[in-house]
């Protein structure tokens, strides 16, 4: 720790998907501070798209209570396509290891279709996380650079919160409601919800966040041009 706070790579090593959250509310304090962190992350032509709903208390309690109700119904209504089927070779393979990894962890058995619907609507209740962020931007064009944007933001409001020794969780799945959050917080139809994070102090007791998943290491998804040295052992495939 340097001060109050982790630097740069231990926070970035440090973050990690929390999955179960103890319930104390953050002080306004330490939220303010991650969000003047995440206000710095950088956009196209520095439009800074993002319009940010932190969502704690009462109103929180009825967003959970509303989005339960709106996946028991079936209610579905993302503003932005998402099939896990369409995963295909390696992502499919690490999203199925994410999975069985999480369901080991919580001794959950595949075949047993209704504790692990128990478990994936634990999502709609942001894990007993305090507060959630509601991510929303207006979509120009086909909403792709505002994706971006929004995801650059994300990952340092989530460093933010590592380095603050805290805990959050991108959600694409509350994306998929995005008609019952914006009517619970009276949000525009012009601005789409491309995601939530629930945050707060990690439970470090539950099995939900006893795991860890590994990342690829850089010579396996980066391509090196006329860059000698950058991976000892492993040349560049387009050589000089």
């Amino acid at each position: 720790m340097s001060g109050d706070t982790l630097s740069f790579a231990e926070a970035v090593r440090a973050r990690h998907a929390v999955r179960a959250f103890l319930p104390d509310p953050l002080p306004a304090a330490q939220i303010r501070g991650v969000l003047e962190d995440a206000r710095m992350a950088p956009s196209n032509c520095n439009t800074q798209p993002w319009q940010i709903h932190i969502v704690s208390g009462r109103q929180r309690d009825l967003l959970s209570k509303e989005l339960l109700r709106a996946e028991a119904a079936g209610e579905v209504s993302g503003d932005f396509t998402f099939d896990q089927n369409e995963y295909f070779g390696p992502y499919a393979q690490r999203s199925g290891h994410q999975a069985k990894t999480r369901n080991d962890a919580l001794g959950i058995a595949r075949s047993d279709r209704e504790a692990r619907r128990v478990a994936d609507r634990r999502n709609f209740a942001f894990f007993g996380a305090p507060h959630v962020a509601m991510l929303f931007a207006p979509a120009f064009g086909d909403g792709v650079r505002v994706g971006g944007d929004i995801g650059i933001y994300a990952q340092t409001f989530l460093l933010s919160l590592a380095a603050r020794g805290l805990g959050g969780i991108p959600q694409t799945v509350l994306g998929l409601y995005a008609d019952t959050v914006r009517d619970v917080l009276d949000v525009p139809d012009d601005l789409k919800l491309f995601f939530g994070i629930s945050f707060g102090h990690e439970d470090h007791a539950s099995p939900d966040n006893s795991y860890r998943l590994d990342r690829v290491p850089p010579q396996e998804n980066v391509i090196t041009h006329d860059t000698p040295g950058l991976f000892d052992n492993h040349p560049s495939p387009n050589p000089a």
